[in-house]
């Protein structure tokens, strides 16, 4: 039998296959990449007797590979919290989906394993940009405040490395930063004795004091856009910029556009907890888009769909809001 591990190349990811690897084994072949490189089950070729273990990348962008592994004989294990379309039934797929605002798939993860690994969900949810998710599990743990810290830390950084169009823009390969954090049952060990946790501290720290001169894009009530330069830098930082700018202003919500070496853009949306469109809902709407309730994406939006996205994004989510925005 030969078991793989398809993950988010994210701290939800990342901090999903850490707990499973340490509670039921390591030995097993790794499929992952960018945060944006989702339709990872298409590198996967697997038959009778095999096990595909799927974390956070959501099953609409896999539909066909899901049922191309079930139909060879497969078995799917699937944990995630992203928008899923509709399932197969099948007695070959094991899933644990969820796409309620307040978990991630390493949250689905702990309560699937007891809790045996806790503080790796509490870095991811951290990482994801639910902080109060992270802090509910810390608290439920009885984690100190400054473990709490260390932790909140490690996600940011994690999620971090996960953003750029391609690998070469990482500081790090997911599959490479996957094997770091596998020796370390607690990653306050991680914290205290690698070096890839100050490589990645050092890169977050000075991409964001970067990014701390960019200026707003476009504004109205309730509703602001970025436009962020065609640079290593400014991929990088897209996810936990968007996350930071809204934990700032959590009543309004956000558009963040990063040039691309396609000509367009890479967009990452995040919307307040009261708005009746969700974020995923809203990127839906355009090719190539997807999310959770709360924070979604475009991959790849056109040059010449720009103007049209940015008045479609501030109807949908301006304080005077008509949500039949396309």
């Amino acid at each position: 039998m030969t078991q793989y591990f398809a993950f988010n190349g994210d701290a939800d990811g990342l901090c999903a296959l850490q707990q499973l690897r340490l509670a039921q084994g390591s030995e097993g072949q790794l499929v992952t990449g960018v945060k944006r490189d989702i339709g990872l089950l298409r590198r996967v070729q697997a038959g009778p007797g095999d096990r595909v273990t799927v974390l956070d990348i959501a099953h609409e962008q896999n539909r066909e590979d899901v049922a191309r592994l079930l139909q060879a004989g497969a078995t799917v294990r699937y944990f995630d919290h992203h928008f899923a379309g509709d399932l197969p039934s099948h007695p070959g797929l094991e899933s644990y989906i969820n796409t309620a605002a307040n978990v991630c798939t390493s949250s689905l993860v702990n309560d699937y394993l007891s809790g045996r690994h806790h503080r790796w969900a509490i870095v991811a949810a951290f990482g994801d940009g639910l902080a109060e998710l992270g802090q509910a599990l810390a608290e439920q743990y009885g984690l100190l405040p400054k473990q709490i810290e260390q932790l909140q830390q490690l996600g940011l950084y994690l999620n971090y490395n996960a953003y750029g169009e391609r690998i070469s823009d990482l500081h790090f390969d997911p599959a490479e930063l996957a094997e770091a954090l596998q020796p370390f049952a607690d990653p306050l060990d991680f914290i205290g004795s690698s070096e890839t946790f100050a490589t990645l501290q050092d890169g977050y720290l000075a991409d964001m004091a970067r990014a701390a001169s960019l200026t707003v894009w476009r504004e109205v009530p309730g509703a602001t856009l970025y436009r962020l330069p065609a640079a290593p830098w400014a991929r990088r930082v897209i996810g936990v910029l968007a996350n930071q700018l809204l934990s700032q202003s959590p009543d309004h919500a956000l558009a963040l556009l990063s040039s691309n070496t396609a000509g367009g853009y890479t967009v990452s949306v995040r919307t307040p907890a009261h708005s009746p469109l969700a974020a995923d809902a809203f990127c839906r709407h355009f090719p190539s888009g997807g999310g959770r309730k709360r924070a979604a994406g475009i991959n790849h939006l056109p040059a010449s769909d720009l103007m049209s996205f940015a008045r479609a994004f501030e109807r949908a989510y301006g304080w005077r809001a008509d949500t039949e925005f396309i």
